[in-house]
Order: structure tokens, then sequence, then C-alpha cells
């Protein structure tokens, strides 16, 4: 990986075994990446990148004034996000087992008093996980009749850099734990993309065929993964 410096704008640059240049910008901040062939020199890269300068600006701006979440305190009337959707959290008294109850506005999070705010989070993210292991397990069976292939394992865990991601030896794919508060279209749109890597290891012309094949409304689906509130830590796709 290396970075050049173009209208100044900072742009990582890989060289990968590709056909064409791919030219990304991603939340929350903006960053620009390049994926370039390996026959393509250093010149050509930095022209390319001038060529896109309107482009790229036009994303940042974008990035700039999407709405994004606030460190969560887990208290009462503070707004969580599921499945789309914005809730208001309920913090109710129990006496036995933490749990969490969903009803039509409102997250109701029954905990013991006086429990901090980390074990206040564990009982959400375990709430967020049994909801995505669900989903996940219908949407592999349901793709994986479609696309003929066969994924050996999946997991689910927070990720600070990717929305997903396959190890395409062992045919294990990865989710990101925020997904749970994702539109389900978005998540269902990320399990198909690192299943495409089951076909095509590489975003390149074969990758994008599959995926246009597949879910012919993806890019309006990973735009809609981009507008969707960015939590207090950083992630990008």
């Amino acid at each position: 990986m290396q970075r050049i410096v173009v209208g100044n704008i900072s742009i990582d640059v890989e060289k990968k075994d590709i056909k064409n240049l791919h030219l990304g910008v991603y939340p929350p901040n903006g960053r620009v990446r390049i994926a370039a062939p390996l026959r393509v020199n250093d010149d050509a890269i930095r022209l390319f990148a001038v060529s896109k300068l309107g482009w790229i600006k036009k994303q940042q701006r974008l990035f700039e004034g999407q709405e994004r979440e606030a460190a969560r305190e887990y208290i009462s009337g503070e707004s969580h996000y599921f499945n789309g959707r914005r809730y208001l959290l309920n913090i109710l008294p129990t006496a036995g087992k933490h749990t969490v109850e969903l009803r039509h506005k409102h997250i109701d999070l029954y905990i013991k008093k006086g429990t901090p705010i980390k074990n206040r989070a564990a009982v959400m993210a375990k709430f967020y996980r049994e909801y995505l292991q669900n989903q996940i397990t219908d949407l592999i069976a349901k793709w994986e009749k479609r696309m003929k292939v066969k994924v050996s394992g999946y997991g689910i865990k927070k990720m600070k850099t990717k929305w997903g991601t396959c190890n395409i030896e062992a045919k294990r794919i990865w989710v990101n734990l925020e997904l749970a508060k994702k539109p389900q279209a978005c998540l269902e749109y990320i399990v198909v993309h690192e299943m495409v890597h089951l076909l095509e290891r590489h975003h390149n012309d074969i990758f994008i065929a599959y995926m246009d094949k597949f879910l012919p409304q993806w890019r309006m689906l990973k735009t809609e993964l981009n507008k969707s509130p960015i939590s207090h830590s950083d992630w990008e796709y």
C-alpha cells in the first residue's frame, strides 16, 4: 500500500492482479482508495485520480453531512437503532436475567439496578447477535442455492474497518455486529458480497458482474448502507 496526495486529498493506492482501476470513497471520513492493476504506473494512477477529483470531493461532502451516533450511555430516552429503525431505550429494573424486549417504538432493557454501562452494552450486543444469527443462517441457505457455492461457517464480530469479510480458503464469512442496526436488505447485500468472493476473489469486473447478476440493486443498497447513521466508532466498507 502506498499513498499519494492529489489536490490536497490523500489517496491510498493498492496494486493488485486486476484488469481495471477502481476508485472508492469510504465513510465516515471520506477516505479515498484506488485499486490499480499491477501493470499501471504511478503517473497513470495520478492522472486517473486528478480526473476524478470532482467526484471524490462530492462524495466526501456527502459523508460530512451524514448523521452520526454519539457514544451510547444506555439510559432511558436514548436513541438506538435496530433493523434500520430508530427506537427509544427504556431501562427497566429486574431481579432476574438481563433481557431485551422490542416494542413498537421502544427497546426495553431489563437490568439490575447499578449495572455498569459496559454490562448494559453487552446485553444489547447479545440481543443484536442473536438477531443476526437467525438472519444470516437463512440468508446463507438462500444464496448457497442460487450461487451454487457452499459456506463452511460464519461468525459475527465487531470490526472497525469492514462491514464483512470472507476467508476464501476456509469458505467462512464474517459479519460486523453493527449490521443489526442497519436495514435487513443491507445485511443481505453484505452477505451476498462476501459469498460472491467464493466465486471471485478480487473486486474486479468479474466480481461486479456476479453482483449485478445475483443482486441487481446492490449499488442502491450500498448507498443506503453508507447513508444510514454511523456508529460512534468508525466503520467503512
